[in-house]
């Protein structure tokens, strides 16, 4: 019985007169076509080598102005955190007592209104130089402070209003709170509840809720406004309470408003 008949392998023949088999000729095809690839591959490399160093160059440069703006930052933060502590260090300056003699070397301020106008020059330093920085905005709160301190109201208006108004959430509750406190000392009463008012509604750690609740009533309480006020004050009596149920700081303090303790008659204590 005859086996599965094959086709021969057919010969082309070559310009030199010779014959390749299609196996032998397929192969070269394929050197051809490798040889073809490496020099496009090539050739797009060489095109777009000097697309690929600028970009290259471009990243490295990038990365460098990101590092130095870092560096430059966090020189001018560090900056700003001294100016601004060798400020309260001034601020906090003990005041002279004609009753005790104040130590050797010991700075002092004869009054408070002198305290405050040094500190509000080295204040106001800060805050025009390193204002973009936490510190500076704080110093800027201080300057207001020193301000009012100076018994200087329409500066510390001013200062005030531009912290209040500061994108920082604590440092804008900050500014609001002391400006309620100035319009209340000035009579204006209605501005001060405004603010009490938007102090109470927000939440910002460094003048939390409660705390405006309790100014706001002490406000209403000095208007002779006593119902308002007992009102607010039985609100955070109530409120101001942790997860357990045990009162907070607020909820003492307003406990105390409502119940105040009987004074003494001189000579007498208490039962």
């Amino acid at each position: 019985m005859l086996g599965r008949w094959a086709p021969a392998t057919i010969s082309q023949p070559q310009k030199d007169g010779s014959f390749v088999d299609n196996a032998t000729n397929r192969s070269f095809k394929k050197q051809d076509q490798f040889l073809e690839l490496t020099n496009t591959g090539a050739s797009w490399a060489e095109e777009n080598r000097q697309k690929a160093i600028v970009t290259g160059v471009i990243a490295v440069v990038l990365i460098l102005v990101l590092v130095g703006g870092y560096t430059l930052f966090q020189s001018r933060s560090n900056a700003a955190d001294t100016a601004f502590g060798a400020a309260m260090e001034t601020y906090q300056t003990p005041l002279a007592n004609a009753a005790q003699p104040t130590p050797p070397g010991m700075k002092t301020f004869p009054d408070s209104k002198a305290r405050a106008a040094a500190a509000n020059a080295e204040f106001k330093q800060v805050a025009d130089k390193y204002g973009w920085t936490t510190s500076g905005k704080l110093a800027e709160y201080f300057v207001g402070l020193t301000y009012t301190d100076e018994g200087q109201t329409g500066p510390a208006h001013e200062a005030l209003e531009k912290v209040a108004g500061s994108w920082s959430r604590g440092i804008s509750a900050l500014g609001k709170s002391a400006l309620a406190a100035l319009d209340a000392q000035s009579g204006q009463n209605a501005q001060a509840v405004d603010l009490y008012d938007q102090l109470a509604k927000g939440n910002a750690t460094t003048v939390p809720p409660a705390l405006a609740q309790l100014q706001l009533a002490e406000l209403y309480q000095s208007e002779g406004n006593t119902d308002k006020a007992r009102q607010i004050f039985a609100e955070v009596k109530d409120k101001d309470k942790d997860a357990k149920g045990k009162p907070g700081a607020a909820s003492e303090i307003a406990n105390e408003k409502l119940n105040p303790r009987p004074t003494s008659a001189p000579g007498l204590s208490p039962q």
